[in-house]
């Protein structure tokens, strides 16, 4: 069989490499942390997504309908945390209405189990939420995502394959019958080259010679946990009618599988690929965001909804009161600071958002490009799909 360099120790990569190690290739999973899971993967809400959100037939649509399944039976397989609780998303004035059936429309041709509810359905699913209407989803789920990914990491090594922290992919480049990888620390050879590379992902593939479709544009997404007294306010999972003109689905409740209930995110450009704060500031990273037209064309067409973002980062009261919508008596005082996560989300030169999962290809080679939320959901779908993507770039002598 052959040997692969999978790049990027986040869910993804990790399902990636341990899928081509139970099929019997050689696998080396490379990545720059001194851990697993550190940046998206690890600083997500922890939520199993139903597939409720996606254009029906999109990559997103199938994969996080499977994937709802999937990862809710293989977390459970392996003893990793999980819970199967649905959520309740809420219209709470008559303009959302028309948006909430549309949902409710999408979850059917989906195929995601969901039901409309009234005022007082909502209220039996969540007793202080504030409603018009709200939708049932079933099967929303919570889960310890870096605990999943313990456990691909774990199946790739019993395969015996490696797993190499603290290195990190400065070059590549085929030729011939091999891929040439260059890292912090040593050169490389293998078969195939599979790169996932989350908030690098464009850098990484004109590392490896590609012309990228699109820049990551990062966004931090700014969360709160509900204090003690506050958190009995909410059960499970209570989310809004997302807003058509902006790309995020707006600040939510979650009930995670620690027990604390975590408010958010927002999503406001972060000054850095890494930058979980206001504070942290690449000047390369910037200038990198700021000098591609699709930014400042994206920009133009969500200036509104993305100032109310950015009044929502800077004010707590602000996105108390945006919680309050959902469930009146959430104050300011109630929210307590948690750690911040950074989205990589692909935007093409024209401002367009890359709205589906985007995998560029060359010969024995394989980048993701773009794989936003619902990617941890979906992390053993995508990882299925990589692989069969690198089969059809890899000569017919070396597929698995």
């Amino acid at each position: 069989m052959s040997h692969v360099i999978v790049v990027g120790g986040g869910i993804v990569g990790l399902a990636t490499a341990a899928r081509l190690a139970a099929r019997g290739d050689r696998v080396t999973v490379l990545e720059k942390e001194d851990d697993l899971a550190r940046h998206q993967t690890g600083r997500n809400s922890g939520v199993i997504h139903s597939g409720l959100y996606y254009p029906e037939g999109s990559l997103k649509a199938r994969m996080a309908t499977a994937g709802a399944r999937s990862m809710a039976r293989f977390a459970a397989e392996h003893g990793v945390p999980v819970e199967v609780c649905g959520k309740l998303v809420v219209a709470t004035d008559e303009s959302e209405l028309p948006g909430l059936h549309r949902l409710a429309a999408r979850a059917e041709a989906n195929g995601v189990p969901a039901r409309l509810l009234d005022p007082a359905g909502a209220r039996a699913c969540e007793p202080q939420v504030r409603a018009l209407a709200a939708l049932r989803v079933e099967s929303t789920g919570i889960v310890d995502y870096p605990g999943v990914c313990r456990v691909l990491a774990g199946q790739v090594t019993a395969a015996g394959g490696e797993i190499l922290l603290g290195e990190e992919l400065v070059a590549a480049r085929t030729a011939g019958d091999r891929v040439q990888v260059r890292t912090s620390r040593a050169d490389r050879e293998a078969d195939g080259l599979v790169v996932c590379g989350g908030l690098h992902a464009d850098r990484l593939a004109r590392a490896a010679g590609l012309t990228p479709q699109a820049r990551i544009v990062p966004f931090r997404g700014e969360y709160y946990a509900l204090s003690p007294a506050a958190a009995d306010l909410v059960r499970g999972l209570v989310y809004p009618v997302p807003d058509p003109r902006f790309p995020f689905l707006g600040v939510h409740l979650t009930r995670g599988i620690d027990g604390h209930v975590h408010a958010g995110p927002n999503a406001v450009l972060a000054l850095a690929r890494e930058g979980y704060d206001w504070a942290t500031l690449s000047r390369r990273d910037l200038a990198d965001a700021l000098s591609w037209p699709g930014l400042w064309r994206m920009g133009a067409r969500n200036w509104r909804p993305g100032a109310a973002e950015v009044l929502r980062s800077l004010s707590p009261a602000a996105f108390a009161r945006s919680l309050a919508r959902l469930v009146p008596g959430i104050t300011a005082d109630d929210l307590v600071p948690a750690p911040a996560g950074v989205r990589a989300q692909a935007v093409r030169r024209d401002g367009g958002l890359v709205d589906d999962f985007l995998v560029q290809t060359a010969p024995r080679q394989v980048h993701v490009l773009n794989a936003p939320s619902p990617a941890a959901t979906a992390a053993l779908e995508i990882g299925a799909h990589l692989v069969g993507e690198l089969d059809r770039v890899l000569p017919a002598g070396v597929r698995g």
